[in-house]
């Protein structure tokens, strides 16, 4: 289900259904897991998939499916022009994020610990043809850019503003 870009929320705290409380329980959460600066939709991972890694859309399957499933964004010379978002986490109650789970994908704006490769400064733009699951530094030529880092990396994680193209 689409979330939506109607509403501007400025604060930094939000409600959620609390999943392992009793029905119509609430939990407060905080920065940076509340965000209206950001997308999230839920997708079917085509595999096992890791939080912070670059997904894309599973071109293995057929018909509607090919943009209902992702999996970990392979690295293509030039840039992975399929890549949708980041892993944001399990959909699913019980945390999973293997083969067949529901996960929740940043698909634009912000997100907070993302896989990069290799040295990244705030501004820089990221693409992924390198690493699979991983962004980093794009160059003249490259056509698949899918963000841009917001700060230096630290140990191959970085916060990134995800180019909305879902």
């Amino acid at each position: 289900m689409a979330t939506s870009n109607l509403i501007q929320k400025l604060d930094g705290t939000a409600f959620v259904s609390n999943i392992t409380g009793s029905p119509g329980s609430y939990t407060s959460v905080a920065i940076p897991d509340v965000s209206n600066r950001r997308t999230v939709e839920t997708f079917i991972a085509g595999a096992t998939v890791v939080v912070g890694d670059w997904l894309q859309f599973d071109t293995s399957k057929t018909g509607a499916e090919r943009v209902l499933t992702v999996i970990q964004a392979t690295n293509v010379a030039l840039g992975n022009s399929l890549v949708v978002g980041v892993c944001l986490g399990s959909a699913d109650s019980d945390g999973s994020l293997t083969a067949g789970s529901k996960i929740n994908v940043i698909t634009g704006g912000y997100a907070e610990k993302v896989n990069v490769d290799g040295a990244v400064v705030a501004g820089d733009p990221l693409v992924v043809d390198t690493t699979a699951g991983r962004a980093h530094v794009g160059v003249t030529g490259d056509i698949g850019f899918c963000g841009v880092a917001l700060a230096a990396d630290v140990a191959n994680v970085a916060p990134v503003w995800v180019y909305k193209r879902f």
